[in-house]
């Protein structure tokens, strides 16, 4: 073999060997491309790390503080409230006035003052007892812990949401997620924990800058989604910045609806104990 067919033979074996290692490096590398998406997705899906939890120029919110704020919202020493419900279903619109007084986050009264229909009618809770007088039948029925998730008075709002027996930050394990961008603001999730009776699967929760809650989304069992609130008209009251209106929005179920509307709250108001009890809730109905 001459010493130019030497040469040639060399520079090809040469390159053969250099294709044969690409070639053999490639799926290497695609597996480990894959294998980060994959990896992304995940963290997406989970809420990412710290720093994607928390964007650069931002400082993480005190979650505990937050869900205590939003457990005493409404509570004072006394508080007496005039509110508006309406219930809108396909076809019709029912609206109930009502009165209501509180004590502290154990006591609470709710009294409905018209229409006339459903005048008298009321909703008692003193510690974790919770009871519902019927005038037209002069009968008061207790509720049980489990039906804290039942609709009030058919409307798209619980027992829970009038009376506010469970507590975010006491029945709920939390975890931010992270920025929300529509309604902007901190997401915070809460996983109910267990053995605690009458409580949603899980709540995601929305809180705006200033630290009150702008949206909640209520997750059944099922862990599907049932049904969100969202909080609104934020306005100084008594010294206090709170949303003066609730809508709650039921999942798959098209043209329902419930707003729930303070027109007053004085907090702070001295009240006595004998106005949260069953013989005061039957004597005065």
């Amino acid at each position: 073999m001459t010493a130019f067919r030497k040469c040639v033979l060399r520079i090809m074996t040469t390159v053969l060997a250099a294709t044969v290692l690409v070639l053999l490096s490639v799926p290497a590398v695609c597996d480990d491309s894959i294998a980060l998406q994959d990896h992304a997705a995940e963290d997406k899906f989970a809420g990412g790390d710290s720093t994607q939890v928390v964007p650069p120029g931002y400082a993480a919110p005190d979650i505990a503080q937050l869900l205590r704020n939003f457990d005493y919202l409404y509570d004072s020493s006394g508080t007496v409230a005039v509110s508006e419900i309406t219930i809108e279903r396909p076809g019709k619109t029912r609206t109930m006035r009502m009165r209501s007084w509180s004590k502290g986050d154990d006591k609470a009264l709710i009294v409905i003052e018209a229409p006339v229909r459903d005048a008298g009618m009321a909703t008692l809770k003193v510690g974790n007892n919770l009871w519902n007088y019927l005038p037209k039948i002069s009968r008061v029925i207790r509720i049980p812990p489990s039906m804290m998730m039942g609709s009030w008075m058919g409307s798209d709002m619980t027992n829970d949401d009038l009376v506010k027996e469970s507590s975010y930050l006491d029945d709920y394990a939390s975890e931010l997620i992270g920025r929300s961008i529509d309604p902007p603001g901190w997401k915070v999730r809460l996983d109910a924990l267990p053995d605690v009776a009458g409580l949603w699967n899980r709540i995601e929760v929305v809180f705006s800058d200033d630290g009150l809650p702008a949206r909640l989304q209520f997750f059944d069992r099922k862990d599907r989604l049932s049904r969100t609130m969202v909080l609104e008209d934020v306005q100084w009251i008594g010294g206090r910045r709170v949303p003066t209106v609730m809508r709650v929005i039921p999942e798959r179920e098209e043209g329902k609806s419930t707003e729930f509307r303070y027109l007053s709250i004085e907090f702070d108001v001295v009240l006595d104990d004998s106005v949260f009890s069953l013989a005061h809730l039957e004597r005065k109905r």
